[in-house]
């Protein structure tokens, strides 16, 4: 059994992770941290929780958490995480990892040195298509790789007070739809191909008067001379979740991406295989991660891979302020 602490009892808390710890049958979601505790302690009555702390040193002083769950505002990510590998706990953070990439490098090098279990909460690599679209390329169904499409739109303009106005401050959230919505997508092109060779960049606000962006498009190339464009935005009330990928023998769709049709098509057929993520999208990714602590299991969305999507993350803004294609160097 593994004991659980949530740090932040927020939005994707309340929409998945509870409900994903509590049904994992070998966790156990045993306190919370918040700055709310009332407010927390009504949310979490349905999975028992009965540990209530306001400060997140109180729960790694607690012997019986084994393991944290933070999903806190961005700028959060790295003193929390790194405090709780510190003091001998696994750590499941909440994605975009962090701040900057070198926060994220020192997430990663923390976590080995202290030989704790560290993910981050990229679980699109965990749905049976995406996992079957890899197959079908590995095996040569597309033929070569030649162009990826990938686009999230969705409208976001959060008012003042609003308890997540913290995405539209870019020294709490780090930025806008590239690392909120993009950071999902560029990680799953990561697991699907590899990291990218270089990106070419336009970011910047087209409608929102934010400090931070309301758009982002994204020009990959790969080693192998596939590319990849990323569209990635807050400002179309017309929302999107678009992926597909192309080769000179067919092509997959993905679209939408938390939908269950995994489509093919090539010059003489076309078919779809119905392939359904689970009900709850956290639960997969919970499940995998218990099983890396408990069984030693292979950590699909570990920490020192989220890294790459903080790399190319930076290496976009920098493109973006530079107006020139930036290489991207993985070490």
């Amino acid at each position: 059994m593994l004991n659980w602490a949530i740090v932040g009892i927020g939005d994707i808390a309340q929409k998945r992770v509870l409900a994903a710890l509590d049904a994992e049958p070998r966790s156990r979601p045993l306190a919370a941290v918040t700055t709310h505790p009332e407010r927390a302690r009504r949310l979490c009555a349905p999975y028992g929780i009965e540990r209530f702390y306001t400060g997140i040193e109180e729960a790694l002083a607690d012997p019986d958490v084994q393991a944290v769950y933070v999903a806190t505002p961005v700028f959060l990510h790295a003193p929390q995480s790194i405090a709780a590998m510190r003091a001998g706990k696994h750590v499941l953070c909440e994605k975009p990892t962090a701040l900057s990439y070198a926060e994220a490098c020192r997430m990663a090098e923390t976590a080995e040195q202290c030989g704790v279990v560290y993910g981050v909460a990229f679980y699109r690599p965990l749905y049976p298509k995406v996992r079957r679209a890899r197959q079908l390329i590995q095996q040569g169904a597309i033929g070569q790789l030649t162009l990826v499409e990938a686009r999230y739109h969705w409208w976001w303009a959060p008012e003042e007070g609003h308890e997540r106005h913290w995405f539209i401050e870019p020294e709490k959230s780090g930025g806008g739809p590239l690392p909120d919505v993009g950071s999902h997508r560029i990680d799953l092109l990561n697991y699907l191909f590899g990291p990218p060779a270089s990106v070419m960049a336009e970011i910047g606000s087209q409608f929102h008067p934010y400090a931070v962006e309301d758009s982002a498009t994204l020009l990959m190339n790969y080693s192998s001379g596939m590319r990849a464009v990323l569209d990635v935005r807050w400002n179309s009330r017309v929302e999107r979740d678009e992926l597909r990928i192309i080769g000179t023998g067919g092509q997959l769709d993905l679209t939408p991406g938390n939908g269950p049709e995994l489509v093919f098509r090539s010059a003489s057929e076309t078919r779809a295989e119905h392939l359904p993520p689970h009900a709850n999208l956290h639960y997969p990714m919970i499940e995998n991660f218990v099983s890396a602590v408990l069984d030693g299991a292979e950590l699909v969305t570990s920490g020192r891979r989220a890294m790459q999507t903080d790399r190319v993350i930076e290496a976009a803004y920098e493109s973006a302020h530079t107006g020139r294609r930036v290489a991207i160097h993985h070490g």
